[in-house]
């Protein structure tokens, strides 16, 4: 059953995370705001929900080691796997899109989490900062919304050679495309969770390795799934907007959920290595952000290989 559950999961997630670039894609066009604002918030909340449910529960279930190593882990996972795998598949053209001042925000986001994190343990007046700065991020997003809009003829006319998008489909459909999304998406990532988690059990693993990488790659699935889909159908600009966007929402909004929910115990390890390798992680993204790179197949390697070694010292 737990193979199965493996196997269901995976399939669920690469239907919906197909549904959910469709619907952000149009969403976009119909709104006559940039697919990058739409992936920096709609895309990366819906992709966030799996970090958010099992961090939530494993504060509950008193193992709060779970819900820290899933966020940080899934924070190094989207950089590293969420971009790496699908520019295996195609190469990204992300040396058109502006996501300098979003990506700033991410490095800040990071910082700030560390910051808290130093004092020894996550309580609530940590999610209460960590929250007022996702507000924050959210507000800039609208404001960024509501500039775009005065641009919606520019937009709409640099969406119109983008596959899956159609200034014609009705309302229905996009709010269609993204419920399934939405829903699937953290549906396929928990079944996928609970058969790897199961089968890891059964060969000694414990929960903080398990959260380090089975689990914390588990929940990036939906991350993964829709950049996938993104990278096939040349829309760059949802694949890193939705990286960027998860990301933020991990720190601030997960950790600060969770925070109000339990105290968060930081155990050292994540303090002289974890964290670190998280912002490390981060920086790689500045050729892509600053200097104008592609995310061709050579970086797709590199940064997958990344991943491996960071995998490999987790565990060990």
């Amino acid at each position: 059953m737990d193979w199965l559950y493996v196997g269901l999961g995976l399939l669920i997630l690469l239907l919906a995370g197909d549904a959910l670039v469709k619907g952000a894609v149009n969403l976009s066009l119909r709104l006559g705001v940039p697919a990058l604002i739409v992936s920096l918030t709609i895309v990366a909340f819906g992709t966030s929900a799996p970090e958010l449910l099992v961090s939530v529960n494993a504060i509950l279930d008193g193992v709060p080691g779970l819900a820290l190593g899933n966020v940080v882990g899934s924070n190094t996972a989207n950089v590293l796997l969420v971009l790496g795998v699908p520019a295996l598949i195609a190469t990204m053209h992300t040396s058109h899109i502006d996501t300098r001042a979003s990506y700033m925000q991410m490095i800040a986001a990071s910082m700030l989490f560390i910051v808290l994190a130093s004092f020894g343990a996550l309580t609530w007046w940590s999610g209460l900062i960590l929250l007022a700065a996702l507000a924050a991020m959210l507000l800039h997003a609208a404001n960024e919304t509501l500039k775009h809009r005065k641009k919606a003829a520019e937009a709409a006319l640099a969406e119109d050679e983008v596959e899956g998008a159609d200034p014609d489909l009705p309302w229905w459909k996009i709010i269609l495309f993204l419920g399934l999304g939405l829903v699937g998406l953290p549906l396929g990532a928990d079944m996928l969770v609970e058969g790897a988690v199961n089968i890891a059990r059964t060969f000694g693993m414990s929960e903080t390795a398990i959260g380090l990488t089975l689990v914390a790659v588990g929940t990036s699935l939906p991350e993964l799934a829709t950049t996938v889909m993104a990278a096939i159908r040349r829309q760059a600009d949802v694949a890193i907007g939705n990286v960027i966007g998860s990301n933020m929402f991990n720190l601030l909004g997960i950790i600060g959920v969770a925070s109000l929910v339990g105290q968060i115990p930081v155990d050292r390890q994540f303090l002289v290595f974890d964290f670190w390798v998280m912002l490390g992680t981060s920086l790689l993204l500045v050729p892509f952000v600053f200097l104008k790179k592609d995310i061709t197949r050579a970086w797709g390697i590199a940064l997958t290989g990344l991943y491996v070694v960071y995998a490999v010292i987790a565990l060990s």
